[in-house]
């Protein structure tokens, strides 16, 4: 009945063209991305009783929503992406992303369900470890199909997909907004309706996703391009399977690399209001401007530093994020010593596109180390990083700076440290980066290494 989905079912006929499959990407990524958006959920959610204000004791806390959804989906997502790897080789880009549209979306239903029940346990259950699994899916399921598709161009493909990702804060918060205006009334925020609204909408668009996505047939390559027969430096004509890749020296280099990357970026991108609001004293309506301008530069440098690594090469792109982000990271105490905003911005900017590239470029440097055969499962336990990051980095620049103000700094200056220590912490992902060297051939496949 669902033999539509099979990968075999999938494998492009002559003729396809292969700028299908980045849009293809893109709409179930876009979806997903409303992980990005979430917070315009978390006073309204806070105020499910009250309506108009929280009611101690019986509204949900903001800290307690943002565990429940966005920590514990963020989590969930590494780790079902680690977790499911293989499968999603093995099925094709078509049965993940129809699997990644049924989790979210449901998951999105079963959070409506417990915002009428007013239970948070339903909505973790949903949008936290249901829809967690859907954000997982849907993440790694275009990786290898991408790249296989433009080995030509393997960072540009990529950075195409995952800027979706990037810009699905730009569309969902937004709509979920106007969604919560019109479904608002004297008895409910309107959030419960939202939530089923947008469940159904994004189910629509992840399955016109999974209907046109195609494989390429074997041996296909496009017009034009010749395929190495000898490996390039960083450049591997060989292929490693994901179990084996977890044996390897590169895989952990790797992981720190985008866990380090990751931790410095979410640090700024899940405090990027109220530190504009305290180092420069901007009203709340600017800082929420700022926000949005940083979701734009994350979703461009996706794209742009990706597509740049193709000339560059993974491994000198990353030293460009690492240096040039320590230095960033640096002068913006510096920024808030002369009070100039507009400084602070422009660095700030660059440092989470840097952010979303590091996200983008780390598939194209897994296929150039390890080969295609298995690159989506390895991206997957890879990303298992993304969930460490996003625990580890915006508790330092939330508890330092508390900790900072409670010590007497001055609330303006509380966050420098932090910012030092971010500095540091991007150092040691480049001392990881530059340790990448080429696969051990003792792991290659054997007949993919002709043994």
């Amino acid at each position: 009945m669902f033999s539509f989905l099979d990968r075999e079912r999938t494998v492009a006929h002559p003729g396809f063209s292969r700028s299908l499959v980045p849009p293809a990407a893109i709409a179930v990524q876009m979806c997903i991305g409303e992980i990005y958006g979430f917070s315009v959920f978390n006073i309204p959610l806070s105020r499910a009783i009250g309506i108009t204000k929280s009611v101690p004791d019986q509204d949900w806390t903001v800290p307690h929503i943002v565990l429940a959804t966005y920590s514990l989906g963020l989590v969930v997502l590494g780790l079902s992406a680690a977790f499911l790897g293989k499968w999603v080789e093995r099925n094709g880009p078509r049965k993940t992303m129809v699997a990644s549209a049924f989790c979210f979306c449901s998951g999105l239903a079963v959070a409506s369900l417990g915002v009428h029940i007013h239970s948070l346990l339903v909505v973790a259950l949903g949008y936290g470890f249901i829809g967690g699994i859907g954000l997982g899916l849907g993440y790694i399921a275009p990786v290898s199909t991408l790249v296989k598709w433009f080995p030509d161009r393997p960072g540009m493909a990529t950075g195409f997909a995952i800027m979706g990702f990037g810009s699905g804060a730009l569309v969902g918060a937004p709509f979920g907004v106007e969604l919560m205006a019109h479904f608002k009334t004297a008895t409910s925020v309107g959030v419960e309706e939202t939530f089923l609204v947008m469940a159904a909408c994004y189910f629509v668009m992840m399955n016109f996703g999974a209907w046109i996505v195609r494989v390429p047939a074997e041996g296909w390559k496009p017009e034009g391009f010749v395929a190495p027969t000898k490996p390039a430096k960083l450049i591997t004509t060989a292929q490693v399977e994901a179990d084996a890749a977890m044996k390897t020296p590169q895989f952990y280099l790797l992981w720190a690399v985008l866990c380090c990357n990751v931790t410095a970026g979410i640090g700024i991108l899940a405090q990027a209001s109220p530190m504009c609001q305290a180092m420069f004293g901007v009203t709340p309506v600017v800082a929420g401007g700022f926000v949005g301008l940083l979701s734009i530069c994350n979703m461009i440098g996706r794209f742009l530093w990706s597509s740049a690594s193709d000339f560059t090469g993974r491994k000198a792109i990353y030293c460009v994020y690492f240096l040039l982000g320590c230095a960033l990271y640096c002068l913006i105490p510096f920024s808030q010593r002369i009070d100039s905003v507009m400084l602070f911005v422009a660095i700030t900017c660059v440092i989470i596109s840097m952010y979303g590239g590091g996200f983008a470029t780390i598939p194209a440097y897994l296929r150039d180390l390890f080969g295609t055969v298995q690159v989506g499962a390895i991206h997957g336990r890879i990303i298992t990083a993304w969930s460490m990051a996003a625990v580890l980095g915006p508790q330092l620049v939330t508890y330092l700076s508390a900790y900072q103000q409670a010590h007497g700094v001055p609330k303006s200056e509380a966050y420098n440290l932090t910012l030092y220590i971010m500095a540091g912490i991007l150092l040691v992902g480049l001392v990881c980066n530059l340790l990448v060297s080429p696969v051990d051939a003792r792991f290659h496949r054997k007949e993919a290494a002709g043994a």
